[in-house]
């Protein structure tokens, strides 16, 4: 829309107008307001506006960013032939209409969308009108983003294998929070922060936003034998799940706490991370140089495995499937792990070695260009 007059009614342009889509969940959010903080670096005048539905995490992650956030009907892909599915039609219609209203609205110069249920009505409504720009986090595309790829000007990935033909890899755009973190010298702040021994071993376990009973089972199944080792735990069980830990007396604490806001400090403070594999968290915990035990979710089309891959090959990473996360693995694998400085240090090596630090500016250099600036 770049260049056209304003339509009657709206006010004169007022530069630069980028709108992301990529509400739902953390790894879609997190990596468009990444952009949105490099795009605002490269140019200041730029009005970034996130796209997002009235239940995902977008409603208090955009917000507290300080980007307005515009709320569409999620357009929700079923995976499978259902009734569902026949319902589908109206409700994209319905969706891509008012989407169209707020591209509109804005202004937009370009559309950059992750995926997710908001960004499949984002591509539609900006099809033939407003260049866009696809990013996949996942080393397995979505639905959404392959029908984006089909109307993109250009296609960006975070792996090279991620099934969208003619995709640049260049890795997730992480907060520079994330990318600028130096955990060496954040580390006494860090288990200051959250009550940790200042020099025992630490292992952060966390399973995404809604934590994960599996790893939750396992840790607090093995916190005597982890105490006994001396060995310190920060654990983020989950904000709808409870956690009972009995702690060893005399030994480093066991922190169990219902969700991380500063992931930061979470990263600084500790040795070795245990997490599923979400592209964003494998990212991040490359991108920090941390070691790892990722645990795979065990449901959706295998993606989590994939997204851990390329760290594990690496020798930054172990994988350990879900089935086999239980408290004889964490005492009899995890925790050795956990007391080998040695071997830490070798693998936070091979860690930093994956990591993209640089994508945030490299996707923002793009979507300047695509929107003509």
């Amino acid at each position: 829309m770049s260049g056209q007059q304003p339509a009657p009614g709206y006010p004169a342009r007022r530069g630069l107008s980028v709108v992301v889509a990529g509400g739902g969940t953390a790894g879609h959010i997190e990596p468009a307001l990444a952009l949105a903080d490099a795009v605002r670096r490269l140019r200041p005048d730029a009005r970034i506006t996130a796209l997002g539905t009235e239940r995902g995490l977008e409603n208090r992650l955009v917000p507290a960013r300080g980007y307005p956030l515009e709320l569409v009907p999620p357009v929700p892909m079923p995976r499978k032939p259902s009734a569902e599915l026949l319902k589908m039609p109206g409700k994209v219609w319905d969706s891509v209409r008012k989407t169209k209203d707020v591209l509109e609205r804005v202004e937009a110069d370009v559309v950059v969308g992750f995926g997710g249920y908001v960004s499949l009505p984002a591509y539609l409504a900006a099809r033939g009108k407003t260049p866009i720009v696809v990013h996949e986090a996942n080393a397995r595309a979505g639905m959404a983003n392959k029908v984006g790829a089909r109307f993109a000007e250009r296609i960006l990935a975070a792996t090279p294998d991620s099934g969208l033909a003619g995709a640049r890899p260049i890795g997730i755009p992480l907060r520079e929070s994330i990318t600028g973190l130096d955990r060496a010298a954040l580390r006494m702040q860090a288990r200051q922060f959250f009550g940790l021994h200042p020099h025992a071993p630490t292992i952060l376990v966390f399973g995404g936003s809604q934590g994960a009973q599996t790893l939750n089972t396992a840790f607090s199944g093995a916190a005597q034998a982890l105490g006994r080792a001396g060995i310190g735990v920060l654990h983020a069980h989950g904000p709808k799940n409870t956690l009972a830990v009995q702690q060893v007396p005399g030994a480093p604490i066991y922190n169990a706490v219902p969700y991380l806001e500063r992931m930061d400090l979470a990263y600084a403070a500790a040795d070795l991370v245990v997490c599923r594999s979400g592209a964003m968290t494998v990212a991040e915990v490359s991108a920090v140089g941390l070691p790892a035990v990722f645990v795979p979710l065990p449901h959706g089309n295998g993606e989590q495995a994939l997204n851990a891959q390329p760290v594990v090959s690496a020798g930054g990473a172990l994988l350990v499937s879900d089935e086999d996360m239980t408290p004889d693995k964490v005492i009899n694998e995890i925790l050795p792990l956990g007391r080998d400085p040695q071997r830490l240090q070798m693998m936070s090596r091979a860690t930093l070695g994956t990591g993209h630090r640089e994508a945030d500016q490299v996707l923002a250099r793009i979507v300047l260009e695509v929107a003509g600036q």
